[in-house]
């Protein structure tokens, strides 16, 4: 998980998922995750990642996750993998699960992602936030990198 927000708020197992407030009284994000180890230290997940999914549950009464079944690292943490690989824009695909719909479409891991409907990525998390606007069964068109070609193909997202 990236982008969190580091807090000393009480977070025990069974009171995750709280809200995080800040002085104002508004709501900056979703207590997630405490640090075993330590005293005090959790993290939340930033209100504007949650709110996808918010307005998903408002307007459907659930929320059901939408996948293209990879699992991807953003380029800055692929450097200290890889150091051959150079790319400017883009999330490196590391896994890809063979019942996922990005498998069944022949991505491959070693794939880069430019961009998702047009839309450029640079962050896993990008492409997280897009996803949690879509609907299982919604298709995307990606830009894929492979072997310095870049092509387009149309996937349509699973079920997480």
């Amino acid at each position: 998980m990236e982008e969190l927000i580091q807090t000393d708020a009480t977070i025990n197992s069974g009171n995750s998922g709280g809200a995080l407030i800040n002085e104002e009284g508004k709501v900056i994000g979703i207590n997630a995750v405490k640090i075993q180890d330590a005293e005090g230290i959790g993290f939340a997940i930033p209100i504007n990642i949650v709110k996808p999914v918010i307005e998903r549950i408002k307007k459907d009464g659930n929320f059901v996750e939408a996948s293209l079944g990879i699992y991807a690292y953003d380029k800055e943490v692929i450097q200290y993998l890889e150091e051959d690989l150079d790319f400017k824009t883009g999330i490196y695909i590391v896994d890809v699960k063979k019942e996922g719909s990005a498998y069944k479409k022949g991505i491959k891991e070693g794939d880069i992602i430019t961009k998702i409907d047009n839309v450029e990525l640079n962050k896993v998390n990008d492409l997280r936030k897009y996803i949690y606007t879509k609907d299982v069964k919604d298709k995307v068109t990606l830009v894929i990198l492979r072997n310095k070609r870049t092509f387009g193909i149309e996937v349509e997202l699973g079920r997480k």
